[in-house]
């Protein structure tokens, strides 16, 4: 088996920056990882966030595959609980007939951003749906094969794409994993949320076993983590630090989770139902090239994944662009970066 590489970048706006300069970053890292051989870039959507500049997918996508060349530029993910999957899927064949065969719809689970965001994005909808009725619709548009007991049946997504956008399900609980399955779609569990190894070596087990083949398409799993390398152990642990994400629980039994104590807080109080706050140590891949690579190699013989998307949260640039480097250099030394 072979490991594939990608990387999810979240614009992040640290103190005494900009999100001009949080952008200009993404543009660089894009560059970076198409120099480096990676598989793929994702972009996330996150709204209402002083430390998050990427709110809009679509246009950052737009924009990343005219100043990249070769690797797949995507969303991880596109909160399609706002939106109308028609919509979504007008925007993502746009993308794909810019640059066929280059793009990928990474669907996510979450609000992406707080109760007052929620409200906002959804102002005015008179027809709603579940995520897996909107996910069905969307694989439907994106691919011009709305079924004839459809309501709009007839109904095409202009351009039509030569090559659709490819449409991944992202998640972090066993859930997501058997939607993904039951719909046969691939797959990202997020490692870097949920931080239990046992949870996503059951989560792809089941989605692996339970995989409804449809088109001719087979299970891809691909696991998603916070991976820093640095020249040595120490050095890697260092430009860590501990992080922390935080899990919001409500009353009414829906769930959260959020970077920071102060969003979880005011997410709650947001939310105007009674909460709580479970504070997680974030699952970080840490150390030298060395370590890091035998990190990879064993999580890829626990769940059997052949490719990884990695998030560096590094708070220096040119720092974090050489984390990705390290990483790159490490895989190449056994020619696993596909």
């Amino acid at each position: 088996m072979t490991i594939s590489i990608g990387i999810l970048d979240q614009s992040p706006i640290y103190p005494g920056s900009t999100a001009s300069e949080a952008l200009a970053q993404t543009i660089r890292l894009a560059q970076k990882a198409e120099e480096l051989g990676f598989q793929r870039f994702w972009v996330s959507e996150h709204h209402d966030s002083e430390s998050l500049a990427g709110s809009s997918p679509e246009v950052l996508i737009s924009h990343l595959l005219a100043k990249t060349e070769r690797i797949r530029i995507g969303s991880g993910g596109i909160m399609l609980q706002h939106y109308s999957p028609y919509k979504v899927a007008e925007n993502f064949n746009v993308l794909a007939s810019l640059a066929p065969g280059r793009v990928d719809l990474g669907v996510g689970r979450a609000p992406g951003g707080l109760p007052r965001s929620t409200q906002a994005l959804q102002r005015g909808v008179t027809e709603p749906q579940t995520l897996t009725e909107k996910l069905i619709e969307l694989e439907a548009y994106v691919n011009n094969q709305v079924p004839e007991s459809h309501p709009l049946y007839g109904i095409k997504v202009s351009p039509v794409a030569g090559i659709p956008a490819d449409v991944y399900l992202l998640g972090a609980s066993l859930d997501s994993a058997q939607l993904a399955a039951s719909l046969g779609l691939p797959y990202v569990f997020s490692l870097s949320i949920n931080g239990d190894r046992s949870a996503a070596i059951e989560a792809i087990q089941v989605y692996k076993s339970n995989f409804q083949r449809k088109s001719n398409r087979s299970p891809q799993a691909i696991l998603a983590l916070s991976v820093i390398v640095a020249d040595t152990d120490q050095a890697a642990h260092e430009l860590a630090f501990e992080q922390k994400h935080y899990k919001v629980y409500l009353a009414s039994g829906k769930k959260a989770t959020v970077g920071t104590l102060e969003q979880a807080e005011e997410f709650g109080r947001q939310a105007n139902e009674p909460y709580t706050i479970e504070e997680k140590t974030t699952e970080v891949t840490r150390g030298s090239k060395e370590t890091v690579r035998e990190q990879l190699l064993d999580l890829q013989r626990l769940t059997g994944v052949e490719e990884f998307i990695v998030t560096a949260r590094i708070e220096d640039f040119a720092e974090r662009v050489r984390s990705y480097e390290r990483l790159a250099e490490a895989l190449n030394d056994v020619e696993t970066i596909a």
